[in-house]
């Protein structure tokens, strides 16, 4: 019993220490760090993630080199020394952002393998601290993406949105599916040769005009490319642009020469005293037409007394008839004019 006891107590310690081999011999290395990133003893020293040992202790170096502040035991397998050489970095690890750290040395070129009791230069902790910065960052944003997932389930479930009324309102569902029945008779519609589109996928005659007219459009396309027609002349004819540059800038001109007041627009626009001339017209004109509709004067009277629109109706009319009977029968009024004489 006693042996057995042993035994299991000798199994336990190999468990909980995590030595892969009791029996192997070790060899103590050193490395020196700006912090320790919470690295604790017992933790593994892996070679490019490979198990060689673990950690004796983790202590203050009482050194004033801000990057040896901490130093860091090692025991590592005695014949693993010769696979780690001397120029190999030492770096603290991780499983998973928040899993357990460990130091990894990363296998360097050197053909010389670093001595018991030697010194592995480390790699600055700095860059492991922002890893798992971010990680924490990234841990927050799925949070936040977890609770807004959360909320909108949330809301689905309580019959909100679109989604959710589509799940709980029979009204809308059945909306839905009389919207998919429509699409698919449509697209049987379609598949049978009826309608527009139906035609265009199915009649033959349909397509040939189609592509007759793309070809068409095409030809024409080309042909403006090329410098033919009106719209071609226009795109490639350099005697055509330079007479639109050169009205363009005739039309600068004389708009600029009316803005400066020159010529007799420019000074309708800038003379101040044609414009009050303009003015001055205007409001006789408005005066004269005002007296006009009061009935003052020849044309006020004409135009509101109707006896003398009568009158001038009742002479006007005479003098047709006048003028009728002079053409109808002249030699009456050469007589009387004659007997006069």
């Amino acid at each position: 019993m006693a042996i057995a006891a042993m035994a299991i107590v000798a199994v336990l310690i190999f468990l909980l220490t995590g030595e892969r081999n009791i029996f192997a011999r070790s060899a103590t290395l050193y490395t020196y760090l700006s912090d320790s990133a919470a690295l604790a003893s017992g933790a593994a020293v892996r070679l490019n993630g490979i198990y060689v040992g673990k950690i004796a202790g983790v202590e203050l170096s009482g050194s004033a080199d801000p990057n040896r502040v901490v130093r860091v035991v090692m025991s590592v397998q005695r014949d693993k020394l010769a696979a780690i050489p001397v120029d190999s970095e030492a770096s603290i690890s991780a499983e998973n952002v928040l899993g357990t750290k460990y130091i990894n040395i990363k296998k360097g070129k050197s053909a010389v393998a670093i001595r018991p009791d030697g010194e592995v230069k480390s790699l600055d902790v700095q860059e492991f601290e922002e890893l798992v910065r971010k990680g924490y960052s990234t841990l927050d944003s799925v949070n936040a993406t977890l609770r807004r997932f959360d909320n909108i389930v949330s809301q689905v479930e309580a019959g909100k949105g679109t989604i959710g009324k589509l799940l709980t309102e029979e009204e809308l569902y059945d909306r839905l599916v009389s919207t998919v029945s429509e699409v698919h008779k449509m697209t049987q519609m379609v598949s049978s040769g009826k309608g527009t589109l139906g035609r265009l996928l199915h009649d033959e005659a349909l397509y040939d005009r189609t592509v007759a007219s793309i070809q068409r459009l095409e030809n024409v396309i080309a042909d403006v490319q090329q410098g033919q027609g009106t719209a071609g002349k226009l795109l490639r004819d350099p005697t055509l642009y330079d007479e639109a540059r050169a009205a363009i800038a005739e039309f600068r001109r004389v708009a600029t020469d009316l803005n400066a007041g020159k010529g007799t627009a420019g000074k309708l626009l800038k003379d101040e005293a044609a414009y009050r001339q303009i003015q001055s017209l205007l409001a006789k004109l408005d005066t004269m037409v005002a007296r006009l509709n009061a009935g003052q004067g020849t044309m006020g009277q004409l135009l509101v007394n109707p006896q003398l629109y009568e009158s001038l109706t009742g002479a006007t009319t005479e003098l047709r008839t006048l003028v009728k009977d002079v053409r109808a029968n002249p030699k009456k009024f050469l007589r009387i004019k004659l007997g006069l004489f």
